[in-house]
């Protein structure tokens, strides 16, 4: 499989990435790990080294599995996950782009994917009530302090 180059990081990941999103069953659907670890060794056989994940997905359980997957090579692959959707219906700060739900957030993808960094962190959605400067300014020193390599948008308005 051909590598792409990730933007203007330098970063190279496979043409295709490996969605893990139905990586787990805690949403009453998806692959339990056997199943999860038997797509992953598909994909690596192939060519592919690019992982997308984040913290919602089935609860944190897709970060887990992705987590325990990547273990014995993970500087063989790219790894990236997302923040922004809410993770506990009875926080109003546990979604959004804010440094405070920005932090968290990247503190327990790092412990559920037991690396002590990401390659990728995508901002999952926009989010109306933080401005632009704040999440940059956030992502920005996260990038500094080594936890974050490369930083991307999902579902965001042009």
């Amino acid at each position: 499989m051909r590598s792409r180059l990730l933007g203007r990081s330098g970063l190279r990941a496979s043409e295709l990435c490996l969605g893990t999103m139905t990586f787990g069953t805690e949403w009453g659907f998806g692959a339990e790990e056997a199943t999860c670890r038997k797509i992953y060794a598909a994909f690596r056989e192939a060519g592919g080294t690019f992982l997308d994940t984040a913290d919602v997905y089935n609860d944190g359980a897709s970060e887990r599995i992705v987590g325990r997957l990547v273990a014995a090579e993970r500087d063989a692959v790219v790894l990236g996950t997302k923040f922004t959707l809410p993770t506990d219906r009875n926080d109003p700060n546990s979604g959004g782009s804010h440094r405070k739900s920005l932090r968290r957030s990247v503190e327990e993808s790092l412990h559920r994917l037991a690396t002590d960094h990401l390659d990728l962190l995508w901002v999952h959605a926009w989010d109306e009530c933080t401005a632009a400067e704040e999440t940059l300014r956030a992502l920005d020193d996260l990038i500094r302090f080594g936890k974050v390599l490369a930083v991307g948008v999902s579902n965001t308005p042009a």
